[in-house]
This record gives structure tokens, sequence and C-alpha cells, in this order.
């Protein structure tokens, strides 16, 4: 597999650190009580996802330096990266839903509703990813190569239009107030300190 089309069909975890509240705020009065209890409720389910949609584009990535991998196990491999990934977002999307709009936040509610919405979209998107790979031919390496590259060449696309859409729902979530909010959760500190320390696979960080 070439490390070209693996990146291609890799999860954005550039949106964990949109979500993750990369830089606290300076001033002297801190968030609102109730917008720090809000954003615990998202900030907690952040580390359990995050290590999941790694774990997932580490295995895509591991992919890329095994020419030799026989089709069936590329499959396999494939499949349950994408599946964790679809799984991830969705579980993010479904935070963003069970916490609700960011008490006392301008326009909090549609920042909320857009947010959720691009990560149940990335979800969505690796869904169909599974499903056309789960489709492939595994029975000829030729035959099987060419339909990764076909899926990469029309699913691609789709999935980086996602995560460039989710990344900047997620920045507008996370602006003043909520940012500093998140800034002060242990679990969003823990995740934006591990997606700093390493390469996003796609996008850059916030």
């Amino acid at each position: 597999m070439n490390k070209k089309l693996a990146a291609a069909l890799s999860g954005g975890a550039v949106l964990v650190v949109a979500l993750s509240g990369c830089t606290s705020s300076n001033e002297d009065k801190g968030p609102d009580p109730k917008l720090v209890a809000w954003a615990k409720k998202v900030c907690d389910a952040i580390p359990a996802q995050d290590g999941k949609i790694r774990s997932a584009n580490a295995s895509i990535a591991s992919i890329a330096t095994n020419s030799n991998l026989p089709p069936k196990s590329a499959q396999k491999t494939y499949a349950q990266a994408f599946q964790d990934l679809a799984d991830g977002y969705k579980a993010l999307a479904d935070a963003l839903g069970d916490a609700g709009a960011p008490p006392g936040i301008d326009d909090g509610a549609k920042r909320q509703r857009d947010a959720a919405k691009n990560l149940d979209g990335l979800s969505a998107s690796y869904v169909a990813l599974k499903k056309k790979v789960d489709g492939l031919d595994t029975k000829d390496q030729g035959k099987f190569a060419k339909g990764l590259k076909d899926i990469a060449a029309t699913q691609a696309e789709e999935v980086g239009k996602q995560s460039d859409s989710g990344t900047e729902a997620l920045k507008r979530l996370e602006k003043d107030d909520v940012k500093a909010a998140m800034a002060e959760q242990p679990s969003c500190k823990a995740a934006a300190a591990s997606a700093t320390s390493s390469p996003a696979p796609q996008g850059t960080a916030g």
C-alpha cells in the first residue's frame, strides 16, 4: 500500500485538538461555573475517543509500510480502523449533543448543533468507507489495490471536506469563554497535550 493512499484514508485527529482547548484564557475572571460544568461533560468524553481515533490512524499508517500484506489482512485492518474512526467521531458528536448548548454563550446552541452535525457527518463518511472496503475483491492483489485506489479517489475528498468543516465548526464552538472553560478541564488538557506531541495525519493543530 502506498503512503499517500493511507494518508488519504486516515482520520482528521486535528478535530480532537480543536475540541480540546489548545490554550487557556488569560483573563482574571474565570468562566461561569455552569459553563465549566458543561465543558467537563464534553471534555470527559474526549480522551477515550482520542485514543481510539489515534489507534485507528496508526493501523492505517502501518499498512503503508507493509507492501506484502495479504489483501484479506489489509481489508480487515482498514475495515476495523474505519469502524473505529466512525465510532470515535460519533461518540464525540453524541457527547456534544448530550451536553447541550453551552450556558450563557451567544449563539451557543447553533454552534453546538453545527459542531455535533459535522462530527456526525464525518462518522457517516467512515461508515461509507468501511462498506466499500468490505466489498472489495480480496482474491486478487491487483484488483484489491485498484479497488483501494478507486475508494481513495472517490471518498478521500469527502472525508477531507468533512474533516475541514468539522474543524471549523469546532473552532467556532470553542471560542472565548468556552475555550477558557474547556482549558480548565484535566481531560481536555491531556488530550490537547497528546495531540500536539505527535503529528496529526491531516491539517494542523489548533
